[in-house]
């Protein structure tokens, strides 16, 4: 299978460098610094089972996507109309677009750009860019994806190169599960500059923890969504399983990037105020790290 990520960022280059070391033809499309450092020496996978370098091809350019069966697109949320923009000219027809993103509309904005079947996938993994042409896995790593035409292919494709997949009728559910824990840990991370591990025994975090969900969870049932599982295993299960991972909103920051916080908090934000549902503690947070956003950078 040939197989295209757009958006080689730390979640796509983990899942590119699994498929290309089961033997899968492989383009990582992202940064000049990051293409030129994994044109040379290969793309460095750590992580806690081997640290090695694979081969795999990369390019700066979206025309990249050409010839490829299956497109992994990792971009950030505030990108998915610019970068499916980009991607449409160069698409084989019967390309998959498989969205590996934060959020839980990704998959539509997409698919509002491109004719291409588009499936959203849920992403479980802790990983990091730890330098050019380096990524670095600290857990995790499977996906549950919504059916298509070519899912089961897709599936078993990942399955075999040891990426844990299931494919869900409720992918919609599963990703306000998985938008849950993210607006509950991310921007709580960010501000504090903390890891998970660390972050939880904070002088009242699990109260604010509490009534961010509350409210994630009051969004949800307002927007007739089913979300599935046990939300407070899974919250304690993120602290218990990645003590060390900061979020991405965190990871963001310390960079002086621009965050995903517009698609995280601040969506629960527009969809509860567009209901009528009261969302004082995910608009705090939101605030908080636009705040920091801001003030990193120039006005």
């Amino acid at each position: 299978m040939k197989v295209a990520v757009m958006g080689a960022g730390a979640v796509g280059c983990y899942y590119g460098a699994m498929l290309a070391r089961a033997g899968h033809e492989v383009v990582l499309i992202g940064r000049p610094s990051h293409v030129e450092a994994v044109r040379a020496n290969g793309l460095r996978l750590e992580t806690k089972t081997f640290d090695d370098y694979v081969r795999l091809d990369a390019s700066t350019e979206a025309s990249a996507v050409q010839g490829a069966g299956l497109v992994l697109f990792c971009v950030k949320s505030t990108d998915s109309e610019s970068a499916a923009a980009q991607i449409k000219p160069h698409l084989a027809p019967d390309a998959l677009v498989l969205t590996l993103q934060n959020g839980v509309d990704n998959d539509e904005r997409v698919r509002s750009v491109l004719s291409n079947e588009v499936a959203a996938a849920v992403v479980y993994v802790a990983t990091e860019m730890a330098g050019p042409g380096h990524v670095k896995h600290h857990g995790r790593g499977e996906l549950v994806i919504a059916p298509s035409r070519a899912s089961d292919e897709v599936a078993q494709h990942l399955v075999a190169a040891g990426v844990p997949t299931q494919i869900s009728d409720n992918v919609r559910g599963a990703l306000w599960a998985k938008l849950v824990l993210n607006c509950a840990y991310n921007a709580l991370s960010a501000v504090s500059q903390l890891p998970y591990g660390e972050l939880v025994k904070g002088v009242g975090v699990a109260d604010v923890i509490r009534d961010v969900v509350a409210e994630c969870l009051a969004v949800a049932k307002a927007e007739g969504v089913v979300v599935p599982g046990d939300t407070d295993a899974a919250l304690r299960g993120i602290a218990q399983s990645m003590p060390s991972q900061y979020s991405s909103t965190a990871q963001d920051l310390a960079r002086g990037k621009l965050s995903e916080i517009d698609h995280l908090n601040g969506l629960v934000v527009r969809r509860g105020e567009a209901l009528g549902v009261p969302v004082p503690a995910n608009r705090v947070l939101f605030v908080m790290v636009k705040l920091l956003e801001g003030k990193q950078r120039p006005h």
